[in-house]
């Protein structure tokens, strides 16, 4: 059997930098998440401003017991903190983790960042931990998120009815995306490579 998941510390290229989360991240998280007033949105994981200290504090628990790693996003021209990412609901027996528990401040949205974090974490996942498959999930009323995931070339899996809470009381449904090993190498490294190279958005304009 091969050995569990080694996670870094950090992550870089083209200009970002994910790095583990901290408790230090706090006042910066706080800073990119009232950008746009992202915990308005129903359908994301941003902690309003009072809670970010127990956001991260509940990351971190998860990191301690295995089941996320989570990253926020620096932007090495300017340092800022832009938005956060995770590995999550990592399965080391199939080789599987999934990438999620993701946004940026809504001035960084639309831009090439979320391209290069989705490169970053999937070249880390199929080249480093040898993964068979990398998964994402997103709530079905998260359009833009299916655009962008559906963009970088995985496929749609299927849905899942009535899967989780929204923050708001209702009930969502959960689209599951994937992409295999064996699509990174024959077609998606290429194509979300070139994405990278061209400073492609992560939506069309």
């Amino acid at each position: 059997m091969k050995p569990p998941f080694v996670f870094p510390a950090s992550l870089d290229g083209h200009g970002i930098r994910l790095e583990l989360m901290e408790r230090g991240h706090e006042a910066a998280l706080r800073t990119a998440a009232a950008d746009g007033q992202l915990w308005q949105l129903s359908y994301t994981s941003v902690p309003e401003p009072e809670n970010t200290r127990a956001y991260i504090e509940d990351a971190l628990l998860e990191c301690t017991n295995g089941t996320r790693w989570p990253f926020v996003v620096r932007e090495l021209g300017t340092g800022q903190i832009v938005g956060s990412t995770s590995y999550h609901d990592m399965i080391p027996e199939v080789r599987r983790v999934e990438i999620g528990w993701t946004w940026y401040a809504r001035s960084w949205q639309r831009t090439r960042v979320n391209t290069i974090c989705k490169w970053l974490l999937m070249g880390h996942a199929f080249e480093n931990l040898e993964c068979t498959v990398v998964g994402w999930r997103t709530d079905i009323q998260n359009l833009r998120s299916q655009a962008a995931i559906e963009r970088l070339g995985a496929r749609k899996d299927g849905i899942i009815r009535r899967q989780k809470l929204r923050r708001d009381g209702t009930i969502r449904d959960t689209v599951m995306y994937s992409v295999t090993a064996e699509e990174w190498r024959s077609e998606v490294k290429d194509r979300v490579g070139r994405m990278v190279q061209t400073g492609s958005a992560e939506l069309p304009s």
